[in-house]
């Protein structure tokens, strides 16, 4: 089976987060066929190829999105226009899933990196943070590094951005609208303006891969009814972190520029970022001929803790989510020999120390 075969077939089986079951029998059932010794857990795949003191880590995800309005094929049919595969999924990320179930099919028939063992994870449940690498890592054992299959156009990311979402509550008192002018009541909606507004005027440290952090407020609610001065107004704050950035801290240091209440609503979207020195970094720069850079989106490297990464696939990020994804047969095949070149060169970087 050639490269675009197999993303035919990935993308042509629906896989909706939390609804991988056709596709994990699907790449297991091949990983089977090459000679692979498999395991499952839930919807998760995987399974290891060659042996060492190293483990190395090559994960991507089954799962997609629900299809977008705007198509203009149907979403879970493979559709091939000249070199240019149509697709839920194509780009994001069963184009990384095609590349590196090739790339350990060519190891398991021409012999693993001396020295690494690779272990293939092909997860579920990514787009939703649910039952797929996080819970699974456990059960891989230790690792030493780590591939997360993305679509970077094969640009090695070193740094990703994390989550931090925030409840503000701001308090006031309520009564009626028509006595306000006689004092004694607190405009809740009020106060919450007077902190949206400050929050817009916070600034953090920038990255150097990433630039600024910046926090946005997505949501706001308050107020029972026209005529009654509210008491109670509720916003979110969606900020998107960069390492060195402690989400404890930055919380903390929210809550006492505001009037507001606040509380952390998610934290568990943590910044990652991997030292450019490391073997694994030195390996993708090489292997991609590109620097690195920093990634807005989050992934499932949010979830490896300490474990140093790489973020890389083929594919581009900015068409991840959108109607008429695509992915072309060029970039599929580019992404196959970028993932052998690394492995490989990943192990000759260990053994030299």
């Amino acid at each position: 089976m050639n490269p675009a075969e197999l993303l035919t077939a990935l993308v042509a089986t629906p896989s909706v987060s939390g609804d991988e079951a056709r596709i994990a029998d699907l790449v297991a059932g091949h990983a089977e066929s090459w000679g692979a010794r498999v395991h499952r857990q839930g919807h998760n795949v995987w399974f290891s190829v060659g042996s060492g003191p190293k483990r190395l880590l090559v994960n991507s995800h089954l799962d997609t999105v629900k299809p977008c309005a705007g198509w203009n094929t149907e979403p879970h049919e493979a559709v091939w226009k000249d070199d240019t595969l149509y697709g839920l999924g194509a780009n994001d990320a069963k184009g990384c899933v095609t590349a590196m179930l090739l790339t350990a099919k060519a190891l398991l028939e021409e012999g693993s990196p001396k020295g690494v063992e690779c272990v293939f994870a092909l997860t579920a449940e990514e787009e939703t943070g649910g039952k797929g690498l996080g819970p699974l890592l456990s059960t891989l054992g230790p690792l030493d590094a780590a591939i997360v299959g993305e679509p970077t156009s094969l640009k090695p990311c070193t740094a990703q951005r994390g989550m931090l979402l925030l409840r503000c509550v701001a308090h006031g008192k309520s009564g009626h609208v028509a006595h306000a002018h006689a004092g004694g009541l607190d405009n809740a909606i009020l106060k919450a303006a007077r902190d949206i507004q400050a929050v817009s005027a916070l600034r953090f440290p920038a990255h150097p891969l990433l630039g600024e952090a910046r926090a946005q407020v997505t949501q706001v609610s308050g107020g029972l009814a026209r005529n009654q001065v509210p008491d109670r107004c509720e916003f979110f704050v969606d900020l998107r972190t960069t390492p060195g950035m402690d989400h404890a801290k930055v919380a903390e240091d929210v809550g006492q520029a505001l009037e507001s209440e606040v509380v952390v609503h998610s934290a568990r979207y943590l910044p990652k970022g991997t030292d450019a020195s490391h073997p694994l970094v030195r390996a993708a720069v090489v292997a991609s001929g590109q620097d690195t850079v920093g990634s807005s989106t989050t992934s499932d490297w949010a979830f490896l803790g300490d474990i140093p990464a790489v973020k890389v696939g083929p594919g581009d990020t900015l068409r991840s989510h959108q109607a008429n994804e695509y992915l072309t047969r060029a970039e599929l095949e580019a992404g196959l020999a970028f993932y052998r070149r690394l492995l490989h060169g990943y192990a000759g970087e260990v053994s030299r120390g």
